[in-house]
C-alpha cells in the first residue's frame, strides 16, 4: 500500500519507518526544509533504540522518502496520516491548528478516494472538525477520516509498534474500517486485537489511557509520601499490591514525578475536555496537582537540607530525560530541578547519555554539561538522581564517597538499597522508603 505521513516528530517518524518496515510504500512530508534534508540524508532527530536500524533498512530499499511538497502525498497515497504537533493552549485544550490546516490545504488538492487518519492525540470530536476541513472543496465520497490514536512508548516505541496490545481504530464507513484492517493486518499476526469503533470513542480511549496511566503514577507518588510519613517501606507495599491480579505491577514505581510529551498535555487535554462539557474531573485535577508538587521533591530535599541559600553549592545530576531510553525533556522533572537551583544561585553539573544536548540548547552555558556520570559526580557536594538509566545502577561507590563532599545523595529514582548506602557512608535519602 502507498502511505503518507505528514509530520515528522517523534509519532509520524516512528509510525512511517515501521509501517515501511513491513512492505509498505512511505513518503513522510514535513514544512521543515532543514529537517527534510537531514531525513533524506539519514540523520535521524531523535533517539529511539532501534529505530535507526531499520529507517536505514527502509530507505536503502526504497520503501520511505521525505520531502516538504504535501501534494506529492496527495498524488502517492491512498492513505494519508496526519501525525502532527497538538501543543497545548493556555487554557490546557489542544490546539488543532496544524490539523485543520493541512486538512484544508488537502481538501484543494485530493482528487479520488483517500483515507485521511488523525494519528495526532486529538480531543473528541476532532474527527468531525477533520471531516468539516476537508468537505470545504470535497465531495463526501472522496474521503474518510479516521481516529486512529498510537499508544508508543517513548524508549520502547518501535517495538510497540511492530507488535502493539492493540489497535483502535474509529471509522464511520465500512470502506474505511477495511483499508485499516488491510494496512495493519501485518502488525496482529499474533492475534492482538483490532478495535473498531466510531471516532469519538477512540479519541477518548487515547486519552482515558494516559490519564489513567498517569494516575496510577501520581497516586504511588502519594503513597510514597505517606510512607514517608508513616515509617512503611514503598517498595513493600508496592509489592504487596502489585501481586494482586485486580492492579498489577506495572506503573507503580514512584519518583519525581512524570513527564514526557504525553502524560502531562493528555491529563491537561482531558480536563479541558470535562470543563468544556460542565464537569468537575476532580480526579485529573488532583492528579495535576500531585505530579507537580512531586517535580519539587528533589528541591525541597536540598533545601531542607541547606537551608533556601544554595550560591556556595555545586550539585550534580544523573538523568536529564524525562524517561531512560529517550532524549526527551518535555516536562521533564530534571529542567525545573535545574531551573530552581539556578534560582537560588547553584552551580550545576550534569550528565545524561542521550538527553545532553537538548538540554543544552534548553539551558546553554548556565550549567555545566559532562562527558560521564563520573565526572558529573566529581567535586560536588550532592548528587541527584532524575532518570534511571541502567548505566547510573552499578557505580564506583568509593570515587561517589571521595567526591561528594558532604556525601549526600538524593534518588529520585530509588535505584539503591537504603540499607547499603548506609553502610557506605553515604546520606541517603529516597521516595517513600526509610
Amino acid at each position: 500500500m502507498n502511505i503518507a505521513v505528514v509530520g515528522t516528530g517523534y509519532v509520524g517518524l516512528v509510525s512511517g519507518t515501521c509501517f515501511a518496515e513491513t512492505g509498505h510504500n512511505v513518503l513522510c512530508i514535513d514544512i521543515d526544509k532543514k529537517k527534510v534534508q537531514e531525513l533524506n540524508n539519514g540523520i535521524i532527530p531523535i533517539y529511539e533504540p532501534g529505530l535507526k536500524t531499520i529507517f536505514d533498512r527502509c530507505v536503502k530499499a526504497d520503501r520511505l522518502s521525505f520531502d516538504t511538497d504535501l501534494s506529492k502525498a496527495v498524488d502517492h497515497a491512498a492513505v494519508i496520516f496526519l501525525a502532527l504537533p497538538t501543543p497545548p493552549d493556555e487554557d490546557g485544550s489542544a490546539d488543532l491548528k496544524y490539523i485543520l490546516g493541512v486538512a484544508e490545504e488537502l481538501s484543494k488538492m485530493i482528487t479520488r478516494y483517500t483515507v485521511v487518519v488523525d494519528k495526532s492525540t486529538v480531543p473528541v470530536g476532532t474527527a468531525e472538525k477533520v471531516e468539516a476541513a476537508l468537505s470545504q472543496y470535497l465531495s463526501p465520497e472522496l474521503f474518510d477520516v479516521v481516529s486512529n490514536p498510537e499508544f508508543l512508548r517513548e524508549g520502547a516505541a518501535v517495538n510497540d509498534f511492530l507488535k502493539p496490545d492493540r489497535i483502535v481504530i474509529g471509522a464511520r464507513t465500512e470502506k474505511a474500517k477495511n483499508v485499516m484492517a488491510d494496512l495493519y493486518k501485518p502488525f496482529v499476526r499474533q492475534g492482538n486485537p483490532i478495535f473498531m469503533m466510531d471516532q469519538r470513542s477512540a479519541e477518548m480511549t487515547k486519552y482515558a489511557a494516559n490519564s489513567y496511566l498517569a494516575t496510577r503514577i501520581s497516586f504511588m507518588n502519594e503513597i510514597a509520601n505517606l510512607c514517608d510519613y508513616t515509617g512503611a517501606n514503598v517498595d513493600m507495599v508496592r509489592l504487596g499490591m502489585g501481586s494482586d491480579g485486580r492492579i498489577g505491577k506495572r506503573f507503580l514505581f514512584p519518583g519525581v514525578g512524570y513527564g514526557g510529551s504525553c502524560f502531562p498535555k493528555d491529563v491537561q487535554a482531558l480536563a479541558k475536555t470535562a470543563e468544556d462539557h460542565n464537569y468537575d474531573f476532580k480526579i485529573l485535577t488532583a492528579v495535576m496537582e500531585v505530579n507537580g508538587r512531586q517535580k519539587l521533591k528533589a528541591f525541597g530535599k536540598l533545601q531542607e537540607l541547606y537551608g533556601p541559600n544554595l550560591k556556595n553549592k555545586t550539585i550534580g545530576i544523573w538523568g536529564l530525560a524525562f524517561k531512560p531510553n529517550t532524549d526527551d525533556i518535555r516536562e521533564a522533572p530534571a529542567l525545573y530541578l535545574i531551573q530552581d537551583l539556578l534560582n537560588q544561585g547553584a552551580s550545576i553539573k550534569c550528565y545524561d547519555p542521550e538527553a545532553m544536548s537538548n538540554v543544552k540548547d534548553y539551558f546553554g552555558d548556565k550549567i555545566q554539561y559532562c562527558t560521564s556520570y563520573t565526572q558529573a559526580a566529581t567535586d560536588i557536594d550532592a548528587l541527584v538522581i532524575m532518570t534511571e538509566w541502567s548505566v547510573f545502577r552499578n557505580p564506583d561507590f568509593d570515587h561517589l564517597k571521595q567526591e561528594i563532599r558532604d556525601q549526600i545523595i538524593f534518588d529520585g529514582r530509588n535505584l539503591y538499597s537504603p540499607q547499603e548506602m548506609k553502610e557506605r557512608g553515604f546520606h541517603y535519602y529516597s521516595i517513600g522508603r526509610p
